[in-house]
């Protein structure tokens, strides 16, 4: 198997770094990954006693498939393992280091042992044994909102039929523990719950059901701040800020420790159909916003700025790298993945059609999942078995045809 390997430079960037931070743990092997301690950050850098701090970040793909089984492959070393088993899963997402497996009865969590701690100038880079952690009841199927950091801060989770929000302790979960920081009860609807500081920004629907404002709340759940967000739907958290889309644009939230700012985008006159998902490589600060339809909006959270990429297909997933060359990867609905420039828009290039299987079965057809990387992206084909990794640096180049121990209805790349 042709294993992927960081470039050299980042190895020693890495080790450049972990020697800059005189508080940083002394490196362990990364080949016998100790069990959890204590889950408090500590010295800021994300560190836990008694958890491995490597040279290189930890990538792993994570595969659940229809029952529920989960399965982890090691990207760096090409090693499997089984994850346990969790309910069937309607919806998977992840911080990076966890998985939230979401059904209509309740979220199961599962820590994947890897994660990287940014630290703006540099990174840091962990590993633990994988495990599953627990179980988090509600009623309907939860849409799940992650922070940065894996070890630190809350994850969201918003169950429409019952219209609980809950804010689970991430530090907490670093210890194999489930505690909730904040349990709210507002008006069933299909709404939102994302970490924002000590608080969040919680989504209140109109009268007719649809989630229609933005309230930004402190850690006790007392109202600071709100703002207008007509048709709520869609959240991703960058460097910049919490995003949430809205019918007319998105707003951006940002908290520098005192009164949170919410800070209306709006789209362009005359704009396409609007952005109800965005996706983008971890920590950066443009995403990609997708709707109904092709093309694909880009968001600039640093900026306050929307462009609009046109596609040559339908999209049923896309990611922006937010790399020097500003690619764009794309999952087309007749099963290509096409890489786009940013700038000038142009198409670079697009794969032959990889999943005819998966898009001929229209269960598996809505699993098809996309992750990005600083170097891959990764695609998987439910009903082929596989995971497609591609360089969309490289003309769009298959780099590997990935299996998993268990088939990869759902996917997400954890270690980042």
């Amino acid at each position: 198997m042709n294993l992927r390997k960081p470039p050299a430079a980042l190895a020693a960037l890495v080790l450049i770094a972990l020697a800059g931070c005189s508080n940083a743990p002394a490196q362990q092997p990364a080949s016998q990954p100790p069990t959890n301690g204590s889950a408090t950050a500590g010295d800021g850098h994300g560190a836990i006693p008694g958890v491995a701090e490597v040279a290189e970040p930890q990538l792993h793909l994570v595969g659940v498939d229809a029952a529920g089984n989960a399965s982890m492959l090691d990207l760096l070393s090409g090693g499997q393992s089984r994850l346990g088993q969790v309910a069937a899963p309607l919806n998977v997402t992840t911080d990076g280091r966890y998985v939230f497996a979401a059904n209509a009865s309740g979220v199961d969590v599962l820590d994947t042992g890897v994660w990287t701690w940014d630290h703006k100038d540099h990174f840091h880079y962990y590993r633990a044994e994988p495990r599953t952690i627990g179980r988090i009841p509600g009623g309907g199927t939860a849409t799940v909102a992650t922070g940065m950091l894996s070890t630190a801060g809350t994850t969201g989770l918003f169950f429409p039929a019952s219209g609980t929000a809950v804010l689970i302790d991430n530090s907490a979960l670093a210890d194999g523990t489930i505690t909730e920081a904040l349990r709210l009860d507002v008006e069933p609807h299909a709404g939102i719950i994302a970490p924002l500081g000590d608080g969040a920004v919680v989504t209140e629907p109109d009268g007719s059901g649809v989630a229609a404002r933005l309230r930004a709340i402190d850690a006790g759940g007392s109202e600071v701040a709100s703002i207008d967000c007509p048709g709520a739907s869609g959240t991703i958290t960058t460097r910049v800020g919490l995003v949430i889309g809205c019918a007319d644009g998105a707003v951006i939230a940002t908290d520098d420790g005192d009164t949170p700012v919410l800070e209306h985008v709006p789209y362009p006159a005359g704009a396409a159909a609007p952005a109800t998902t965005f996706d983008g490589r971890k920590g950066r600060p443009t995403v990609a916003g997708t709707g109904t339809g092709p093309g694909v909006w880009l968001l600039d959270t640093r900026q306050r700025a929307w462009d609009w990429l046109p596609t040559s297909t339908p999209v049923l997933a896309a990611a922006a790298v937010d790399d020097s060359d500003g690619h764009v990867v794309v999952v087309g609905d007749d099963g290509t993945v096409q890489v786009y420039d940013e700038g000038t828009k142009e198409r670079i290039a697009t794969t032959e059609p990889l999943l005819p299987r998966t898009l001929a079965d229209p269960a598996s057809a809505a699993k098809v999942e996309l992750a990005v990387d600083g170097q891959r992206a990764y695609v998987n084909a439910p009903a082929e078995g596989v995971v497609y990794e591609i360089d969309y640096a490289d003309n769009a180049r298959v780099a590997r045809t990935l299996q998993l121990p268990t088939r990869p209805v759902h996917l997400a790349e954890t270690g980042r």
